[in-house]
């Protein structure tokens, strides 16, 4: 059985449910059947979650298919219980479980306890403050690069841009992969896996399915993919001069304590997931900011002038807001192996709390005037603690966020270097679902200039 048959094998989302839960156990929520709540939750979440915060209030319940019962909370009370929660308790890994055919079952987002506590150990040494230093100008010379392409005046899709500029930066920063055949070799696989349906998603709990249109072509995808990464990782095994790289994948290889290093299947687990969770919920932050930015004339000016003056902190309150308005990611999920107590509710084991990012985010007492654009919010103290989670929290809170801020920095900084930015006449935008990520329907149409 090949490492791809046996991954498919292994991790079905359905291993992650349990019985149904009877509702005078849970909060009120819709009583709809589970596939139009499925409909709902998935592609129409950012219309869905909101109306249901209006009818039943703070905390509700929503029930997917297959078989899923979710608890959603979105105080900030309520969302602290979620991540200070007991991690033997609340599981993460469970909750990711519909990544789990593509991920694998090493990934750091399926795995908890003793398991996911060895693999955060080896990943952080790779993202640690001096780690990311050193990726900034890796990250800044492709960002001049795909800058230096674009041309004045006529307008394009910032999200096409985005995705292939955070792609690069996966593929050179985190893999290590310069050559430009093997970068072409590896492309075209990692965009279908980033691509995928969030159907193919939903599906993955249905083996049968695998024999079929979209699920068959995403299975021979998968064998590709697995391919090309197993061929990578054997060829940096291999090589002499690992010492002087500062990929991730070099040191993944070369700065783990003896006997504690990961073999390829788990490189192969984590690398994937790194792919997954840093490259498209980056560029889709990102097309949010500039189609502000180019939306708003005075914030744009502002963010130029710190572009200019090297005023990074500025940049990153602009990439933090569009992450606050336009939440990539819906929300955090845990799995309950025993019964809790969340925001007074006693809720029994097998239920997945779900703290909502857009209704976090939304929270007009956590954020004044929520659906403004409004940066300075994050230079005035005035967001606290559990009201902003793109990147999760407590012992699970994502181990590239500082990663992901770098990136978004240091791009914003480029671009506005050399651009102003705005937007092409009657152009209007709005989220849309692409797989597990929201990103701009339209792919956030802007119109470049040489900077003034």
């Amino acid at each position: 059985m090949s490492a791809t048959d046996a991954r498919l094998a292994a991790m079905q989302p359905s291993s992650a449910t349990g019985a149904r839960i009877p509702r005078a156990d849970l909060p009120p929520g819709p009583r709809w059947p589970a596939l139009a709540q499925t409909i709902a939750f998935s592609p129409l979440r950012h219309r869905f979650l909101p109306a249901m915060h209006r009818r039943y209030g703070d905390t509700f319940t929503v029930r997917t298919l297959p078989r899923m019962t979710f608890v959603m909370v979105s105080k900030p009370a309520d969302v602290r219980e979620v991540f200070a929660g007991d991690p033997a308790v609340f599981h993460a890994g469970k909750g990711n479980g519909v990544l789990g055919p593509v991920m694998g079952q090493h990934s750091l987002l399926l795995q908890d306890t003793d398991e996911h506590k060895r693999a955060r150990r080896l990943l952080m040494p790779a993202f640690a403050a001096r780690a990311l230093d050193g990726y900034a100008g890796m990250v800044a010379e492709i960002a001049a690069a795909e800058a230096e392409r674009w041309e004045p005046g006529v307008p394009f899709r910032a999200l096409e841009r985005m995705n292939a500029l955070t792609l690069d930066v996966i593929l050179r920063v985190v893999f290590g992969v310069t050559d430009e055949d093997r970068l072409a070799e590896l492309r075209p696989p990692v965009e279908r896996t980033v691509a995928i349906s969030p159907v193919v998603l939903m599906g993955w709990g249905y083996p049968r399915l695998q024999r079929l249109g979209l699920w068959k072509r995403a299975v021979a995808n998968q064998r590709e993919l697995d391919r090309v990464m197993f061929a990578e990782i054997a060829e940096r095994r291999a090589a002499t001069d690992l010492g002087s790289r500062s990929d991730v994948l070099s040191r993944l290889l070369t700065e783990t304590p003896e006997g504690e290093g990961l073999d390829d299947v788990e490189l192969r687990d984590q690398l994937v997931t790194l792919l997954l969770a840093g490259h498209e919920t980056t560029a889709s932050a990102l097309s949010w900011a500039l189609h502000e930015l180019a939306g708003d004339r005075v914030l744009h000016d502002r963010a130029r002038a710190a572009a200019r003056d090297g005023d990074d902190g500025y940049l990153e309150a602009v990439l933090k807001e569009a992450m606050r308005l336009h939440p990539v990611i819906p929300m955090v999920v845990r799995q309950l192996v025993e019964p809790a107590t969340i925001g007074g509710w006693d809720l029994p084991a097998g239920v997945f709390v779900a703290p909502s990012i857009i209704l976090a985010h939304a929270n007009g007492d956590a954020h004044p005037e929520p659906e403004r654009f409004r940066p300075e919010r994050f230079l005035e103290g005035e967001v606290a603690p559990n009201t902003w989670i793109p990147f999760g929290g407590g012992v699970r809170r994502c181990i590239g966020a500082g990663f992901s801020l770098m990136e978004g920095v240091v791009v914003l900084r480029e671009v506005l270097r050399r651009y102003d930015v705005s937007r092409p006449p009657r152009t209007r935008e709005r989220p849309k679902v692409r797989n597990i990520t929201t990103v701009p329907a339209h792919g956030a149409r802007i119109v470049v200039t040489p900077a003034r």
